[in-house]
């Protein structure tokens, strides 16, 4: 079953509570979307570092329920 747009985005928040945090279902099928999450708790880390913050916060559905987020992070907007 794929997941909500909306529970990924209370899932990041929930795990990263100052993210403001966009949502698009790249294909309409509920199973690809892209994220734009930011957060000033991003600040001084890597991309890497970053996305990982985002995928802890998904709880492990990545792979799973969510196939496939393709990830855009900053500490703030440009």
């Amino acid at each position: 079953m794929p997941m909500a747009a909306d529970e990924i985005v209370r899932l990041i928040k929930q795990g990263i509570p100052d993210a403001e945090v966009e949502i698009e279902d790249l294909a309409g099928d509920g199973d690809h979307y892209a994220a734009t999450v930011v957060s000033a708790a991003f600040t001084g880390k890597s991309k890497v570092q970053q996305h990982q913050m985002v995928y802890g916060a998904l709880g492990g559905r990545m792979g799973g329920v969510l196939h496939a987020l393709k990830l855009t992070t900053m500490a703030q907007r440009p």
